[in-house]
């Protein structure tokens, strides 16, 4: 299996399961990081989109770009409003996972290629 679709599924299935998380157990999650159930929603729907990844390289690269992309954005978000503007929280601790997250799935998609032949 392509790097693209490992990374894809590894990240796919930690955002889903703390998205599920979340929900069972509250804030703060793992007393680290502050959640409601919007940022649970959309820490799911991140995990599904990351898992839809995986049905080929080429949707890896698309999926993985564009989730870093968000993830990163949410990331500096968090420095200007740490509540989200009022719809999930993205200070503190939340800061570095998007930064970071987001970093490793933007350079996945950068640096990873789909070398299946063109149809």
């Amino acid at each position: 299996m392509e790097t693209a679709r490992v990374v894809a599924a590894v990240f796919g299935a930690i955002y889903a399961l703390l998205g599920l998380l979340g929900f069972a157990v509250g804030t703060p999650l793992f007393g680290l990081f502050e959640v409601n159930d919007f940022g649970n929603l959309v820490h799911v729907a991140i995990g599904l989109a990351l898992g839809y990844g995986v049905t080929s390289a080429a949707t890896a690269i698309r999926i993985t770009r564009r989730v870093g992309a968000i993830l990163v954005v949410l990331g500096l978000l968090g420095f200007l409003s740490a509540d989200g503007f009022g719809f999930m929280p993205l200070g503190g601790n939340d800061i570095w996972l998007h930064l970071s997250t987001g970093a490793v799935l933007l350079a996945n998609s950068i640096f990873e290629t789909d070398d299946a032949p063109a149809t």
